[in-house]
């Protein structure tokens, strides 16, 4: 009961976000910029995304808020092309099986790019731990896709699970923002303890914890996927 009550939350959540969008739907098929087209925007602005994090690990300096809170924004950005695709290939009738296709491949690119670009980000600036927890959440992200492309290949229904593309953009990009609006209040905060080699809490923590939870949950939502598909089969 209580899964049912999920998905009809988050279905409700979409159902609002794109009833939000639709005015942007609109003047886009005025355009006449094609479904596909639609998704490599969405590619590019994730490309730029991660490539701001590159910068700021070569250029900036630790504790610089500056670079993580433009990727949440630009991530954002993507992700609502992301959304928008699908809704285009719908209104106008252009729905094909090479673009369910495409957009999903170019989906998986996208998230993997993402992922390198906070990986990167995070070890350059010594913060190690949490970028193997960034590898491990790509992992999870991958492989959540993955089992629900391949039960579906073998003719079994698998959108079940907690941590779908959608929940994941908003987590991480949601976080990067607070990262950087919550410093920008509070100033630099830590909480240190003596036995411990890296400070306990400090303001990245705002961004890493998430990608830590996320790291559970995606390789979690996989098995679960998994476990559902033992079932069904």
């Amino acid at each position: 009961m209580k899964k049912k009550q999920d998905e009809k939350f988050w279905e409700q959540i979409k159902k609002g976000a794109y009833k939000l969008l639709d005015p942007v739907l609109n003047l886009i098929v005025k355009t006449g910029i094609t479904p596909n087209g639609i998704t490599i925007i969405g590619f590019l602005i994730t490309i730029i995304s991660a490539v701001i994090l590159i910068v700021g690990a070569e250029t900036g300096t630790r504790g610089d808020t500056r670079y993580i809170t433009w990727f949440g924004i630009i991530l954002l950005t993507a992700g609502i092309f992301d959304m928008l695709d699908g809704q285009l290939a719908r209104k106008t009738n252009r729905m094909t099986k090479f673009g369910a296709l495409f957009d999903s491949v170019i989906d998986r690119y996208s998230e993997m790019i993402m992922f390198f670009g906070i990986a990167y980000y995070l070890v350059s600036n010594h913060y190690f731990l949490s970028g193997i927890f960034a590898f491990v959440a790509m992992i999870g992200s991958i492989m959540v896709s993955y089992v629900r492309a391949r039960a579906e290949g073998l003719g079994v229904d698998c959108k079940v699970g907690l941590m779908q593309r959608p929940e994941r953009i908003l987590t991480i990009g949601i976080s990067a923002i607070l990262y950087g609006v919550i410093s920008h209040f509070t100033g630099t905060f830590k909480i240190v303890f003596d036995w411990l080699p890296f400070p306990f809490i400090e303001n990245i923590s705002i961004f890493t914890i998430p990608i830590f939870i996320l790291a559970i949950l995606t390789n979690y939502t996989a098995f679960q996927r998994l476990n559902h598909c033992r079932k069904k089969m």
